[in-house]
């Protein structure tokens, strides 16, 4: 584990803090929204496997546990569904595949929300607190910021389009009958090919982009906290 050596004894901590955040907050709440939305669309298997819940222990993978805290590359147990209770198979796996991306998407939503109201009462000293609880609540928003970003980029790299991924679920709805075939033939090589680009670094910068993108949009939706703020606080 020399790679860990890199650290100081503070940066380790908060980084398998993060990781552990990962591991037993919001991967369970993404495999969650999948087992909902399946069973909101006529499939029980996620309930009746006892996975239709938030308890981390239900969704924990060993191996991608492991592997999460020390490579910071890992997963959760993949949600069981079972499409021939659906009605309309492409369209409700698809559903089912975007449900995950979805919460996290939320997830960020309402954390960038909260912290937008928590940098108020930080930079405007919205009430008669002591400094160490400005401290805290400034380490505090710094936790949320770190909560928003890792839940929009499990979203944005779930959606790539390649299996295993739940994108590829979300495509193949858009997609004709000989395409998908052909993707499916091919699924192996497309998967590899998402590996290389992984481990080269090539996809970092696109998928950094689009993160940072769609964290300052979200951001962008409650700009009038700090108008409220301003207008009733600032003097």
């Amino acid at each position: 584990m020399s790679f860990l050596l890199n650290y100081s004894g503070a940066e380790l901590v908060i980084l398998l803090c993060i990781r552990l955040l990962i591991i037993f907050a919001i991967l369970p709440i993404h495999e969650y929204a999948h087992g909902y939305a399946a069973r909101k669309l006529g499939d029980n298997t996620a309930l009746i496997s006892g996975r239709l819940t938030l308890n981390p222990l239900a969704h924990v993978d060993p191996l991608g546990a492991i592997l999460l805290l020390l490579l910071g590359f890992g997963w959760a147990k993949p949600v069981p569904v079972n499409p021939r209770n659906f009605r309309n198979y492409k369209r409700d796996m698809a559903i089912t595949a975007f449900a995950g991306p979805l919460s996290n998407l939320l997830c960020a939503l309402a954390a960038i929300f909260v912290n937008s109201v928590l940098i108020g009462v930080y930079n405007y000293r919205a009430f008669s607190f002591s400094d160490s609880v400005y401290t805290v609540i400034y380490f505090v928003i710094i936790a949320f910021q770190y909560f928003a970003t890792i839940n929009i980029s499990l979203a944005v790299f779930n959606l790539i389009p390649i299996e295993p991924l739940d994108g590829s679920r979300i495509f193949s709805y858009f997609l004709p009958p000989k395409a998908n075939a052909f993707i499916a033939r091919y699924r192996r090589y497309f998967y590899y090919g998402l590996l290389i680009l992984l481990i080269t670094g090539i996809l970092t910068g696109p998928l950094s982009w689009i993160i940072n993108k769609l964290y300052n949009l979200f951001g962008l939706l409650f700009f009038w906290v700090d108008i409220i703020f301003r207008a009733v606080f600032l003097k």
